[in-house]
């Protein structure tokens, strides 16, 4: 077992936000480590859907310190995302680990413990760089599915040679159901099913949208108005924390175009179809589940988690745990505090407090060698 003792820090996932979190850190000469899961930086994109793009335009998709290259208009492929991240910690030279996935998470002492299958790693602070999108959430009644149906969740989906030939029900409306959906009507019946999240009311790939729609969105109203710090911002976290954000760039109506056909909420299995809330028996060959998913944070041994799974801290820092922060989860401080031109704003702000919490346990550590009348202030 390698076991490596007294590193600063420990970032825990090696996407945009580790990598943001890495940059931060490094800026501040901080030591630390970044583990990632993954084989390589990036896969966390290269393993989606094989046509998926990014909702943002490559002037918005680049990390600090870094623009994204090529023509700052066009969306960006998920590879082309994939291949920016790994450049990124090249150009910087950032310390990542790639095939660490991490185990447990556990306090001892004043620090912590990260245990890997090939590894453990004692660290002052750890800072979670993930989101809270890790395991598909699929119902239980999924079990009572005939066999014969062959079944994807949105983040095992890549393209529509998966899938059998035939009818094929997409469950949850999302952006990505609506993408996957879009993916896949010209080589099957599409049936997508669930309760909309509703739409943005304007098309984001035209010009004027492009250059002036999108960028107030981006950096004034998911930033700054759906943000944390506002009332209106406030308000709406809870229903966007559970239902999801409107659809972005495919919208119903290109879909019924498209003859995709919308159906009602999924309420279980007869006869081993699915079944409509309806009582409608569904008849398909493949689903595919982009019903959301659970943060997945079971490994952190820490009474720190709500009763969704989800981490209690106030803005990334988790004050029943000093030394242990989050970036990188759904609105975290805001709206973008999960996209790649916002995770910046958060990452920036956490290795402020990993910086002043070193400086404050140094100066602790100084008085402490200088004997008691340095600690009281007595002379």
């Amino acid at each position: 077992m390698d076991t490596t003792k007294d590193i600063d820090v420990i970032v825990i996932g090696g996407g945009q936000a580790g990598l943001s979190i890495s940059h931060h850190l490094a800026e501040r000469g901080i030591e630390h480590l970044v583990l990632d899961a993954a084989a390589h930086i990036g896969d966390s994109w290269r393993n989606r859907w094989d046509s998926l793009r990014l909702f943002t335009p490559a002037r918005y998709d680049g990390l600090d310190g870094m623009k994204f290259p090529g023509k700052q208009d066009a969306w960006p492929t998920k590879d082309a995302m994939a291949d920016f991240l790994q450049a990124y910690a090249v150009r910087f030279g950032l310390p990542v680990r790639s095939g660490m996935r991490v185990e447990s998470l556990t306090r001892r002492g004043d620090g912590f413990v990260v245990h890997c299958e090939a590894a453990t790693f004692a660290a002052r602070q750890v800072v979670v760089a993930m989101s809270n999108y890790q395991v598909p959430r699929i119902p239980a009644f999924a079990e009572g599915l005939d066999q014969s149906i062959r079944q994807v969740d949105a983040g095992a989906y890549r393209n529509p040679g998966q899938l059998a030939p035939g009818r094929t029900l997409i469950v949850g409306v999302g952006n990505s159901g609506a993408e996957i959906a879009k993916d896949l009507a010209a080589t099957h019946d599409v049936v997508l099913a669930g309760t909309s999240t509703g739409e943005i009311p304007f098309a984001p790939t035209s010009f004027v949208n492009r250059h002036l729609v999108v960028h107030i969105l981006n950096r004034f109203v998911f930033t700054r108005v759906m943000s944390v710090d506002t009332v209106i911002g406030r308000r709406a976290r809870p229903a966007v924390m559970t239902h999801g954000v409107p659809l972005i760039r495919v919208k119903m109506k290109e879909l019924a175009a498209l003859g995709v056909t919308r159906a009602g909420r999924l309420a279980g299995v007869t006869e081993g179809m699915p079944m409509l809330e309806d009582g409608t028996k569904v008849e398909v060959a493949n689903i595919v589940w982009c019903t959301g998913f659970s943060p997945g944070f079971s490994w952190i041994r820490m009474p720190i988690l709500d009763a969704r799974g989800e981490p209690e801290h106030d803005r990334g820092i988790v004050a029943s745990v000093p030394g242990l922060y989050f970036v990188g989860l759904h609105f975290l401080t805001s709206m973008a505090s999960a996209m790649v031109h916002g995770v910046g704003r958060d990452a920036e702000r956490i290795a402020d407090e990993v910086e002043r919490r070193m400086g404050a346990a140094a100066e602790l550590a100084d008085a402490a060698t200088e004997g008691p009348s340095a600690v009281t202030g007595v002379v």
